[in-house]
């Protein structure tokens, strides 16, 4: 029934120019016009809408919120490095990252955060 509706994640930020200028400055996303009337900022990848949306509490998921597929994550790793973005490593049972990246059987994930303390991950399909 929704498999063919628009899909648009919701990130609670709690400093929105902060926000802003991580996507902007250092993810490479362009504003889908000004703010709304609710102060979200909305960004276009790829037919879906990433959304920045002014929370006082911030987020407390400590899950990955938000995941990009792309094809040389090793490449991408790097882009994003030399744009000051900061990746995740874990030595976890189930879960060890080597230059930034688990290898999770066809899948290699890599993790990172954004300003307001969401956890994005890049993710490559073998």
């Amino acid at each position: 029934m929704l498999s063919q509706a628009k899909v648009t994640t919701m990130l609670p930020v709690v400093d929105m120019e902060r926000a802003r200028t991580f996507y902007e400055g250092k993810l490479g996303f362009r504003p889908d016009g000004g703010p709304r009337v609710d102060g979200r900022y909305e960004y276009q990848c790829d037919g879906a809408t990433i959304a920045l949306i002014p929370r006082v509490g911030g987020t407390k998921a400590e899950h990955t919120a938000l995941s990009f597929e792309v094809r040389d994550i090793s490449q991408r790793i790097r882009a994003l490095e030399k744009a000051g973005v900061v990746f995740e490593d874990y030595d976890l049972p189930g879960l060890k990252t080597v230059d930034h990246v688990c290898v999770l059987g066809a899948e290699k994930a890599a993790w990172f955060r954004d300003t307001e303390g969401n956890f994005l991950c890049l993710h490559e399909v073998g």
